[in-house]
């Protein structure tokens, strides 16, 4: 290789494009010009009037021409994607500039047979990513049979193959019809791999593209996530959002498994957080009109907050259930929504039910002692709460929390009890209560978690969904 590169020169190059799919150079010797070009075997053919065979140049004919496109073919179907080479030696000599004009009447000299085969593990990673929610269309510059070979190979459906031709027949509305049943679009050039991704993306679909060539750059900038490989070419590396270290396709079901998994946790404590607010902000203003006292004081429920807030802050490290892994997930207003309005109000009634049992059945008018009840009561309430919240399922019985939410949870509603008894508790107004009062603080909200397992039945029967 050292001794070619010292003995030719460049002259000039014509650059390879998705309409030619070919690419030319102009080198010299110091003697004589050659032409040399390579590409798809197709487009090649076209170019070539002759044909060197052992040596010996000849004019090519139609059965050669179709001799060395079923020799292609069968490479193809073999999962090889093969190159054409051909070169000419009668350049223009007085110029340094060329053109595509120049690329006619060239010597075939051969093709090349690239095997390219997919990684091991590419297909178990498809069919579980298939498994969980995610279609995979390929999307690719190559001929249908290299693409329907290695489909093939990784159990993707190749029934239905569309090429790029036919395609640009199409208006927008024929190739939403096609995506509906079609997974495999082959020669395709990069308006029309962005023209894909645009049209799912209108459809409704959150689309990430994987690609390493500078074809796929586009395509990977549209893309709601372009993802590429650490030896792609630096444009398509520019491009992507994520680039994979490892050879592996799970790596891709490891990243949804665990974006999933963040996304449940935080609609956990956006749900958990607006309903409980929501509650307590209704439980504290009717108090407020009902009651000749406030049931908290600000400190008091800051404090509160406080402490709770650390409960969930706990909540990143959570389990989350598989069967809210199997598929995606969207961000939807409405059901955060009506998750507030049913949650919150649920919990506000058991604010006021302890309001009624310490001013009806207890006789409570201490307002330190009333405080410091609905103090530790919403503590306990809002940590117990949060276990029959962050599962649709039977928290402790059929879904685990994580060991530090319960850790968190134990930890903090003993604090919650044992503040009024500190000094801590006495600078905000809180005081020691009798044992009895317990039964308050502690039998709630157990009553509140019996009560929210049944209306936790009726809303995802009512709506679809919990978290």
């Amino acid at each position: 290789m050292g001794e070619y590169t010292k003995k030719y020169k460049l002259i000039d190059e014509i650059p390879f494009d998705f309409s030619r799919r070919r690419l030319s150079v102009i080198v010299t010797d110091g003697t004589k010009r050659q032409m040399i070009t390579k590409g798809a075997v197709e487009e090649i053919l076209e170019l070539c009037t002759l044909v060197d065979y052992k040596g010996q140049v000849s004019p090519i004919t139609n059965q050669i021409k179709d001799n060395i496109k079923q020799i292609s073919k069968k490479l193809n179907k073999d999962g090889l994607r093969v190159i054409a080479v051909c070169q000419k030696n009668n350049v223009r000599q007085d110029s340094t500039i060329f053109d595509v004009d120049d690329e006619k009447e060239m010597v075939l000299l051969g093709f090349i047979g690239f095997l390219d085969p997919p990684k091991e593990s590419a297909k178990s990673a498809i069919e579980k990513l298939n498994k969980a929610g995610i279609r995979v269309v390929v999307l690719t510059g190559d001929n249908e049979d290299v693409t329907r070979c290695i489909c093939e190979r990784v159990n993707i459906n190749s029934k239905d193959i569309v090429t790029g031709s036919e395609l640009d027949k199409l208006s927008d509305s024929g190739v939403f019809r096609l995506l509906r049943h079609t997974n495999i679009f082959v020669k395709l050039s990069p308006i029309q791999k962005v023209r894909i991704v645009r049209l799912l993306k209108e459809a409704g679909n959150v689309v990430g593209y994987m690609g390493d060539g500078i074809n796929d750059a586009p395509s990977l900038t549209h893309a709601d996530v372009g993802v590429s490989v650490d030896t792609a070419v630096d444009i398509a590396k520019e491009s992507a959002d994520i680039i994979l270290l490892e050879k592996d396709l799970h790596v891709l079901l490891d990243g949804v498994r665990e974006g999933r998994k963040t996304f449940g946790n935080l609609m956990k404590y956006i749900k958990m957080a607006t309903s409980f607010n929501f509650g307590e902000v209704m439980s504290v203003i009717i108090a407020s009109v009902l009651l000749p006292f406030f049931p908290e004081t600000p400190i008091q429920l800051l404090v509160e907050g406080l402490l709770y807030d650390f409960g969930q802050l706990t909540l990143p490290f959570d389990n989350v259930d598989e069967e809210y892994l199997k598929k995606p997930r969207r961000f939807d207003i409405k059901s955060l929504k009506h998750f507030m309005l049913i949650m919150g109000p649920l919990s506000s009634a058991f604010d006021l039910l302890v309001f009624a049992f310490l001013w009806f059945v207890f006789k409570i008018r201490e307002v330190a002692i009333f405080q410091t009840v609905w103090f530790t009561y919403s503590i306990v309430s809002n940590l117990l709460g949060m276990h029959i919240i962050r599962t649709a399922k039977i928290p402790f019985v059929q879904s685990n929390a994580h060991k530090f939410v319960y850790f968190s949870s134990i930890l903090l509603s003993i604090i919650g009890i044992l503040v009024p008894f500190t000094w801590i508790g006495q600078i905000i107004g809180l005081v020691p209560i009798p044992i009895y009062l317990m039964s308050i603080i502690l039998g709630v909200p157990i009553l509140y978690c019996f009560v929210a397992l049944f209306v936790k039945k009726i809303y995802e029967k009512k709506f679809g969904e919990w978290i």
